[in-house]
């Protein structure tokens, strides 16, 4: 049957390579959390925007049994890159843009920005190098200050990959898990 498809010029369906990174990323912090119990997933996302037909996945999870910091892996996929992909059957997939974009976060709650902030950015630059681009973004909900010297801050630090990520990257979730598993660590003994 595939064959009578395959010589009327029909693709035959493979699932997107944003379905693929996504079946894996699951799969791996799953274990994490199942198997291993190094991790608490505490909410995923999976969501299509229908109108511009993007898709989006995110799994945030916390150090198994603790509260108060946590991390989410997030991966994305634009119309342009799932168009990159379909058209190009054949081709180098990297090379038309085709994939998906990864981008990480990190949210801590702080009280001392100027002091915390730094100590968090010497973390991020330890862990995932110079190279890699991250931003910390402070925010705090207005009235909470009673008394006004308890003031807390949500800090929420968020690395975005500058390439497109396809399935030859699949082999390094592991890696990248124990980097984020890393920075939860440091980040929790550095009492921030």
């Amino acid at each position: 049957m595939d064959q009578r498809y395959r010589s009327r010029g029909m693709r035959v369906f493979d699932p997107t390579v944003f379905e693929n990174v996504k079946v894996a990323l699951e799969n791996h912090f799953y274990d994490l959390d199942n198997l291993d119990r190094l991790i608490d997933i505490v909410g995923r996302n999976d969501r299509m925007e229908m109108a511009v037909m993007a898709r989006e996945f995110g799994l945030r999870f916390t150090l198994a049994g603790q509260s108060g910091m946590s991390a989410e892996v997030r991966l994305a996929s634009s119309l342009r890159q799932l168009a990159a992909e379909l058209l190009n059957q054949d081709g180098d997939a990297a090379a038309t843009g085709a994939g998906c974009s990864l981008s990480l976060r990190f949210r801590v709650v702080i009280s001392e920005p100027a002091d915390q902030c730094r100590k968090i950015e010497g973390i991020m630059r330890t862990i995932w190098g110079d190279d890699m681009p991250f931003t910390q973004t402070i925010s705090y909900v207005h009235g909470q200050d009673s008394p006004p010297e308890a003031v807390f801050y949500t800090n929420k630090i968020e690395l975005k990959f500058n390439r497109t990520i396809g399935e030859e990257q699949m082999e390094d979730i592991p890696e990248l898990a124990e980097h984020m598993l890393q920075t939860l660590r440091e980040l929790k003994a550095a009492a921030i």
